[in-house]
């Protein structure tokens, strides 16, 4: 399959993408509804939790991502694998996070993932990152006791940022971590780690 051509930035208050979705039924997407949900925000191509739902079987995996060409590959590809535990949805998880995992059941989301988001690095732009106090209070509204939030990124004021905003809200305890805690790697990672460059990791359970 020639891969998909996309924009690098989207910005994520343009009026198209203020559209609301559809919250997620996980009774419709997956085979089990009740196995773990490992969610994957700002998941790209997708490739990350395409491995990890190769090797991991037993859980669900959902890949958001705001660039919907991006989302209808890596469900073409999941579909040609016949992977019944892993889908991924168009959604702006900036804004709208909350409204996608409105039905997710108390107690099956035991996994977040934000690997490596788009820095908008003028300040004109910070309003677009991805990650704000809101998302992180929609997670430890709907993550289960004892879920696992991991958080990387290569770009150090960034990490600063979304760190901080873990560590003020009251929800979350900070796990020491030295590495990748997962057996995959995203495409970014790996290019930074050819490069011999720093990536900032910090990991958090849910109280």
């Amino acid at each position: 399959m020639a891969r998909v051509r996309v924009h690098q930035h989207v910005n994520p208050l343009a009026p198209y993408f203020r559209q609301a979705p559809e919250p997620l039924d996980l009774d419709q997407i997956f085979a089990d509804s009740e196995l773990p949900l490992h969610l994957d925000l700002g998941c790209a191509r997708g490739r990350f939790i395409l491995k990890m739902a190769e090797l991991e079987p037993n859980q669900n995996f959902i890949g958001v991502e705001i660039r919907e060409a991006l989302v209808n590959e890596a469900n073409r590809l999941a579909a040609e694998r016949d992977l019944s535990n892993l889908r991924y949805s168009f959604c702006n998880a900036m804004l709208w996070l909350d409204r996608l995992l409105e039905k997710i059941p108390g107690g099956v989301l035991q996994t977040v993932t934000i690997q490596f988001p788009d820095p908008w690095f003028k300040k004109k732009h910070s309003k677009r990152r991805m990650v704000t106090p809101e998302m992180v209070e929609t997670i430890a509204n709907i993550a289960a006791p004892n879920a696992r939030i991991f958080v990387q990124t290569d770009i150090e004021f960034l990490a600063e940022e979304m760190f901080d905003m873990f560590r003020k809200n009251e929800h979350f305890s900070e796990i020491e971590i030295d590495k990748n805690p997962f057996p995959v790697k995203t495409e970014r990672e790996n290019a930074v780690e050819e490069k011999g460059l720093p990536v900032y990791r910090a990991m958090w359970n849910v109280k």
